[in-house]
């Protein structure tokens, strides 16, 4: 618990940083919302004639005028890109950043095993998803009932499920990535990240590479189907939670066996 409480402690600045950053564009696009639903019909049919584009981002199966559809759209694609990033972050420097620090051999020196110490760093880490996320779903809840809007608990809640799952895959595929690093990889988990966004679009855009759906998390996200089917892809989650998996693992095995330098 201590070392939870020191990793919590240590990241807090950050955490707040981004919740508030992404909490705040989905404000903002609700709070816009009423000014733009008088011009949605034009709209909508603006972005039905974009070919590819459409496809892309899921606006040629979503009705962009309901508020489903825009937050789906809109609020879909910032929690998407926004919690994509921030859980590359915390997940490539869990264990890397002890080398690289040089704090390592002070850690290492502490009555617990190497496992105790990355159970205690994988635990920081999903805590701090959990807060980012449950945080964000409650400014999306408030400023849709500050606009006088109906809010759709059930598409508006698996949305933020689904995300929150995208999350803690790509901050456990990280955090496995971490237990082989030394000097810290921030570009290897932003790079990492923004890869799985952009499969999500190529895979949009044709299905000869529609099997990049069963790849990248992007896929049981797709905005698009989970507000009209308001349901996941069990396939693709069920492939997304074996990723997962293998993340965690992997940063046993490595770590337990790990020269620190």
């Amino acid at each position: 618990m201590t070392l939870i409480r020191h990793e919590l402690k240590q990241a807090w600045k950050a955490l707040l940083i981004w919740t508030l950053a992404i909490g705040s564009f989905i404000v903002i696009c609700m709070v816009v919302y009423p000014e733009m639903k008088s011009q949605m019909e034009s709209i909508n049919s603006l972005f039905s004639s974009m070919g590819s584009f459409s496809s892309a981002f899921g606006l040629d199966s979503l009705d962009y005028g309901s508020l489903k559809g825009f937050y789906g759209v809109e609020c879909g694609e910032i929690l998407g890109i926004g919690g994509a990033l921030f859980a590359a972050l915390l997940g490539i420097g869990a264990l890397a950043k002890e080398e690289k620090n040089g704090t390592a051999e002070f850690l290492l020196t502490h009555p617990q095993s190497r496992a105790e110490i990355v159970t205690a760093k994988l635990i920081s880490v999903l805590v701090q998803i959990v807060i980012l996320n449950v945080a964000v779903w409650l400014m999306a809840i408030t400023s849709t009932a500050a606009i006088g809007e109906a809010i759709p608990w059930k598409e508006f809640t698996l949305l933020h499920f689904a995300y929150f799952l995208l999350q803690v895959e790509i901050a456990c595929v990280c955090f496995g990535v971490s237990a082989f690093l030394w000097k810290g990889g921030v570009g290897i988990g932003l790079g990492l990240a923004i890869a799985l966004y952009s499969m999500g679009i190529i895979a949009n855009l044709t299905s000869a590479v529609d099997f990049l759906k069963y790849i990248t998390p992007f896929g049981y996200c797709d905005g698009s189907a989970i507000i009209n089917k308001c349901a996941l892809d069990s396939t693709k989650l069920l492939i997304g939670l074996a990723f997962t998996a293998a993340g965690i693992v992997l940063a046993y095995w490595k770590y337990s066996k790990k020269d620190i330098r």
